[in-house]
């Protein structure tokens, strides 16, 4: 589950108690749970080394889904022809896999004005960032600017009078609370607010200085890559502690003690040359997708999509909550689980005779976990046309229940949904009147009354889960990539827990029992669906969004692509009723432009939200079918 906007979702969630946890069927459902325990260990096991999009393990991943899904009878989606050794299941979709040290990396010192320079070691002494832009400087001017951040609210700007432009920032780590989450500056801390501060205010560069006294042991130094953003636009690097010190000839406590003012202090020194070459690593990633054809001659032009993503995170790093341990990040919950849970449905639901009318498509997605680029590709690229799809059944983290609670997302983008899932959420067992006395609450309760006038049994009709129900479409997962086409959606989770984006996500701790249950309900579920000729009528779904915690004062109402961008934000939506949708915004306008701030990705647009204002009108400009238009927009205050 993305981690970006699992915390946006979470906060719409109340837990509710009622119901009453009836077993069932004990012998079918330990198949079943054994089918989904073998599926989770292989998906979560050391072999695949935590799935991470366009890694081996991915691959072995998807190679995986694709067998399960032939052996399922499940037929390749009629993709274009494969190079030799690919599969005939998979899409393929671009992914920049990592980045890497290109040649002529370059970072010299003046050591005199008109004079000789100082050569810092590569590594040892310094490291482009990741989001660098690739670029040369020569004999430039370097300024000190404390934390390198400018925060309109809080009257403070560390790029005051013009300081830097022109220059070469340099700023710590870091922010002026120190250590303290929940600081006035805590939003500021990462360093790509500090580069867009630095490309805002006319430098040529940026030189964070590490935090951590031993340079290897900082997170700067090491090469990452978030495919939810492209290059910083200007050239950035970390620096080690020790390196400003003995090149540009100023110590650490000085320059500390420096930023505690507000004002940046005088010219450094000058940067002689500054090579930066990061060579980006483009691979192709994969979704892999099986079809099982509809048997109504007229009802399997429609289809219904289901879908899980079967990446995770490798080794850790971004979107990892344990980003320095190193370990496998095993995935079995998020989603070893929901991809096992897809498998599971594509035996059982190609198994049944005569099968579902309408055509179902199974879809395994990567890259969820950098910004629902698997699923966001192909709903831009479906294999069935997107007016022809019925509906969309997302399963992600189903594999931690507790307390028979289920979470289900997407309850207003269709009418009926609600009444559907209500009818579905009930069993039937049939008791005795000894058993009947042993139980708790039962909920609804028919008495089967013999000859005699005695009662011999009872008809018992549970809730098979307590569930909690959130109305919107989109979420931190790959049911939004459809939701924001104008698809209903129905979204499967059993919650967060404290092994979520760490290494102890294992399958050990998966509740399979609870599981099978899961994957039953979501099967009866789609075959609701599917033996109804009249297609669920697409809703606009009521959000509570618009007055939750983000850290920004303000709610446009936009819906961003987090796809990799260099050249303005992708909206996949713009939620109704919104100040996005006053302003006339749309779905497929490209952000170029918003209150001033150039916006070259997500990073550049959450950088100039956070200097909005409520109720004061500000100027975005977009490109919408090549052409670009300016438009005014008024944000709302967020409650």
């Amino acid at each position: 589950m993305n981690i970006k906007l699992r915390s946006l979702y979470v906060c719409l969630l109340t837990f509710t108690l009622s119901g009453f946890l009836l077993a069932q069927q004990p012998a079918k459902q330990s198949t079943r749970a054994d089918r989904l325990r073998e599926d989770v260990s292989y998906l979560a096991g050391d072999a695949l080394a935590g799935r991470r999009t366009g890694t081996e393990g991915a691959t072995q991943a998807a190679n995986y889904v694709a067998a399960e899904f032939k052996r399922s009878g499940l037929r390749p989606a009629g993709l274009q022809a494969k190079a030799s050794g690919q599969n005939a299941y998979e899409q393929p979709f671009p992914y920049i896999a990592g980045v890497e040290l290109g040649s002529g990396n370059r970072l010299e010192v003046a050591t005199a004005p008109n004079s000789g320079s100082t050569p810092l070691k590569l590594e040892e002494d310094w490291m482009p960032l990741g989001f660098s832009q690739n670029g040369m400087l020569e004999t430039t001017d370097v300024a000190f600017v404390g934390y390198g951040i400018t925060a309109a609210e809080l009257k403070h700007d560390d790029y005051a009078n013009d300081v830097a432009k022109g220059k070469l920032a340099i700023a710590l780590s870091g922010t002026p609370d120190g250590d303290n989450p929940h600081g006035q500056f805590s939003r500021y801390e990462d360093v790509r607010w500090k580069a867009i501060a630095a490309r805002n205010a006319g430098a040529k560069g940026l030189l964070v200085i590490a935090r951590e006294p031993n340079f290897k042991d900082d997170r700067l130094s090491q090469l990452r890559y978030d495919n939810s953003a492209g290059d910083a636009g200007i050239i950035v690097l970390a620096i080690s502690q020790p390196a400003v010190e003995r090149a540009f000839g100023v110590q650490m406590s000085f320059l500390t003690k420096q930023a505690a003012v507000p004002q940046a202090s005088d010219d450094i020194k000058a940067v002689r040359r500054l090579v930066v070459a990061i060579k980006r690593n483009e691979v192709q990633a994969y979704n892999i997708i099986g079809v099982l054809e509809g048997s109504d001659p007229q009802l399997k032009n429609e289809v219904i999509v289901i879908g899980a993503h079967y990446d995770h995170l490798g080794h850790g790093g971004e979107g990892s909550l344990a980003p320095r341990s190193g370990e496998i990040h095993h995935g079995a919950d998020d989603n070893a689980s929901g991809t096992a849970g897809l498998l599971e449905l594509a035996r059982t639901l190609s198994s049944q005779k005569p099968g579902p009318k309408r055509t179902i498509v199974f879809i395994a997605f990567s890259g969820e976990e950098e910004g629902l680029l698997g699923s966001n590709y192909y709903v831009n690229h479906p294999v069935f046309p997107l007016a022809n799809t019925v509906a969309m059944f997302n399963m992600d983290m189903i594999g931690r229940m507790k307390d028979n609670k289920l979470i289900v997302g997407g309850v207003g983008t269709a009418q009926g949904w609600r009444d559907l899932l209500a009818k579905e959420n009930v069993e039937r067992k049939t008791v005795s009147p000894a058993e009947m006395r042993s139980m708790p609450s039962t909920g609804k309760v028919t008495a089967m009354v013999g000859a005699s006038g005695e009662t011999t049994a009872y008809i018992v009709r549970p809730q098979r889960f307590e569930l909690t129900l959130n109305e919107d479409g989109f979420g931190p997962s790959d049911h939004s990539s459809f939701y924001s086409k104008q698809v209903p959606v129905l979204f499967f989770w059993t919650g967060t827990h404290e092994d979520y984006h760490k290494p102890s996500d294992t399958a050990d701790k998966i509740n399979y029992a609870d599981q099978a249950r899961i994957i039953e309900f979501v099967e009866q579920l789609v075959l609701a669906v599917d033996g109804i000729s009249e297609r669920p009528v697409y809703a606009v779904a009521k959000s509570d969004s618009t007055g939750r915690a983000t850290g920004f004062r303000v709610y446009l109402g936009t819906i961003p692509n987090y796809a990799d961008a260099n050249d303005g934000l992708l909206l996949d939506g713009v939620r109704d009723d919104s100040p996005a949708a006053k302003a006339g915004l749309k779905a497929g306008d490209k952000i170029v432009k918003l209150a001033g701030h150039d916006v070259r990705n997500v990073y550049d647009y959450t950088y100039a939200l956070g200097e909005m204002k409520a109720g004061q009108e500000y100027e975005v400009e977009v490109l919408r079918a090549g052409d670009r238009m300016k438009l005014k927009i008024t944000p709302a205050a967020r409650k």
